[in-house]
């Protein structure tokens, strides 16, 4: 788990505590950190928000992409851009959830993204 804003790191994990099967191995607040963590944890999945300190997240996907190859990242941000979901995409993302829905969105995400499938928010703008 991916995230500078501490309570919505906490709110996440919080969420996936108490849902059957998942487990949280790692968190951190920065992109640099998360590149890092990536490589030392290998983990299955990572959620990452884009607006990160030290690195952003995009720029974070690209290098977790090539020190952790098998990990699927998932962005979890308020980033609502359509434009801003593409250049996720095209960092190897497989999943898109807003902040403001993950509460609703964000088990299904990471069920359909651990399925090989891609999710992207209900509430994004396709323009």
């Amino acid at each position: 788990m991916v995230d500078d804003f501490e309570p919505f790191r906490r709110f996440v994990c919080s969420l996936l505590s108490k849902a059957a099967g998942w487990r949280v191995i790692g968190e951190v607040s920065d992109g640099l950190e998360a590149v890092q963590k990536a490589k030392e944890l290998q983990p299955e999945l990572i959620l990452l928000d884009i607006g990160l300190p030290n690195l952003s997240g995009l720029e974070a996907a690209n290098r977790i992409h090539r020190v952790a190859p098998s990990s699927k990242i998932v962005f979890v941000t308020q980033e609502n851009s359509f434009d801003v979901v593409r250049a996720a995409l095209s960092n190897g993302a497989m999943g898109y959830v807003l902040k403001s829905d993950a509460g609703s969105e964000l088990l299904e995400a990471l069920e359909t993204v651990l399925r090989g499938g891609q999710f992207i928010s209900g509430r994004i703008e396709r323009v």
